[in-house]
């Protein structure tokens, strides 16, 4: 991950007591040597500044889909064609203001981190364009349902494929996101593959990217470029065809799809914030805000459709994800 400079160090408090084994002035004898000052506790303005960005970042992904669905206009291939080339856009002038051009130029010229990002690539346009899908599908809540699951399935591919040891919560919790998956499937009459795809993508987009040495936003901006010259083939050959959508639309639409490279981009700066000032504990609960403003947004404010089976499934992926956090906050204590 890309980490933002370190915060700067607290200044000296004015109040501190003199330096050890000095003596006062206009004493006849030296006073005793002050105690050892104690260790500074968790610096509260950082941790403020953490929640902050981590909750702005999750806050962006968890109503994101009331921005996509402004643009339904837009077929969901011609909307990733122009999410890729207006995030890369965004990223040519973020990526020299936070003085990232060294790593950049360092990952595309190393052949394994350049290979690796080409397999990222590929997982992150699949979840892209899924999502995307998904806002024209009326299918906010299985998205929401892929999110939800989707730390869960990291524990999972970490004992699949770094070896890592299921600890009993961890067991509990994976085994009680599968009851609820399952319980989803027997009342719908097929495996909700929308949520899994989506969670898998992004699970293995995760851990593949934990293996190469390019911080989040370096990663994208490679990301990004590879899948630039499809996006602009694309595009050129709708406009060739008379089928781009986009210049029909009014200038304020235009505005929104221009914006997509911001909202991807933004909230992953803001991210990387307050992933460097929060301890994990915080972040793992944080991250449950964005899943469930999109359950909300699909209940409340869409009208899908919400069953007892749904109520059930969520429940125990609720339940499962409860005792999950239990268990990090344990480990990280």
């Amino acid at each position: 991950m890309v980490h933002p400079p370190d915060a700067p160090a607290s200044s000296p408090d004015p109040a501190d007591p003199a330096p050890a084994g000095l003596v006062p002035a206009g004493t006849g004898a030296p006073h005793p040597r002050p105690p050892a000052p104690a260790p500074p506790g968790p610096d509260a303005a950082a941790t403020r500044r953490g929640i902050f960005y981590a909750g702005g970042a999750f806050l962006v992904w968890g109503i994101a889909p009331v921005y996509w669905k402004a643009l339904l206009a837009l077929p969901p291939e011609e909307m990733l064609a122009h999410r890729v080339l207006w995030s890369l856009a965004t990223l040519a002038v973020v990526i020299p203001l936070r003085r990232r051009v060294p790593e950049l130029v360092r990952a595309v010229r190393t052949p394994r981190v350049l290979g690796v990002l080409a397999v990222t690539t590929a997982l992150i346009g699949v979840n892209w364009y899924l999502y995307i899908w998904a806002m024209g599908a009326e299918r906010v809540l299985e998205a929401s349902l892929g999110y939800y699951i989707n730390p869960l399935v990291n524990v999972l591919l970490g004992v699949v494929f770094l070896r890592e040891r299921l600890r009993r919560g961890q067991a509990l919790a994976v085994t009680l996101a599968a009851a609820g998956v399952a319980v989803m499937t027997a009342e719908v009459g097929h495996v909700p593959w929308l949520a899994l795809v989506l969670a898998g993508t992004f699970g293995f987009y995760g851990l593949l990217r934990k293996t190469v040495d390019a911080g989040p936003l370096v990663g994208l901006t490679v990301e990004s470029a590879l899948l630039a010259p499809l996006a602009g083939l694309y595009l050129a050959r709708l406009h060739a065809a008379g089928d781009l959508v986009f210049t029909g639309l009014d200038p304020w639409t235009m505005l929104l799809v221009a914006a997509a490279g911001a909202v991807t981009v933004v909230p992953l700066v803001w991210f990387t914030h307050g992933a460097r000032l929060l301890p994990l504990s915080a972040l793992g609960l944080l991250q449950y805000l964005a899943p469930t403003l999109q359950f909300l947004l699909a209940i409340l404010v869409y009208g899908e459709p919400f069953t007892r089976s749904h109520l059930a499934a969520f429940v125990l992926i609720w339940i499962g994800l409860a005792v999950f956090t239990a268990d990090l906050r344990r480990r990280t204590r």
